[in-house]
């Protein structure tokens, strides 16, 4: 039968383990808490590693009261509800269970960055790029060259838009 791991048992065991997590001296720790070196070693290698995937596992849970989780939360209904209601014949609600999967998935693509909503302005074909190419041309009447070589390079600009 296993010897029993006199960290895990002892009373102090999760001031030990912060202690460890801390990165505290081996020797420091045993004599605080009155263990041996050893046994601090061993438990920091054998035990610690899958106590910290434990505690990494419910703060993972605990995550899920974000509101990311929430949304995720919330498609899942929707999903459930949407196909009992189909299972049930009741189309209206099914259908109304996809509009709601829908906006669901758009909430969350804009939480998450998947969907930019900012506007796109086409600086080409706004009116105001209109009477400010014809001013800056009428501009440079008197200086043909000039103005050649502005119509050209805006065409270019324009073209590439």
């Amino acid at each position: 039968m296993p010897q029993l791991c006199s960290v895990c048992t002892h009373p102090d065991r999760a001031a030990i383990d912060a202690a460890l997590v801390a990165g505290g001296s081996l020797r420091d720790i045993a004599g605080r808490h009155g263990v041996s070196k050893s046994a601090v070693d061993r438990h920091r290698d054998q035990h610690l590693p899958a106590r910290l995937v434990k505690a990494r596992e419910a703060e993972d849970v605990g995550q899920a009261d974000t509101l990311l989780g929430q949304l995720q939360q919330l498609q899942t209904d929707a999903r459930r509800i949407g196909r009992k209601a189909e299972d049930g014949g009741d189309l209206r609600t099914a259908l109304a269970g996809i509009r709601e999967l829908v906006r669901i998935v758009e909430i969350t693509a804009k939480m998450v960055g998947e969907l930019d909503e900012r506007p796109v302005v086409n600086l080409v074909t706004a009116p105001e790029w209109v009477v400010a190419r014809s001013v800056l041309l009428d501009a440079l009447r008197p200086y043909p060259e000039a103005r050649q070589a502005v119509a050209s390079s805006l065409l270019a600009l324009e073209a590439s838009a």
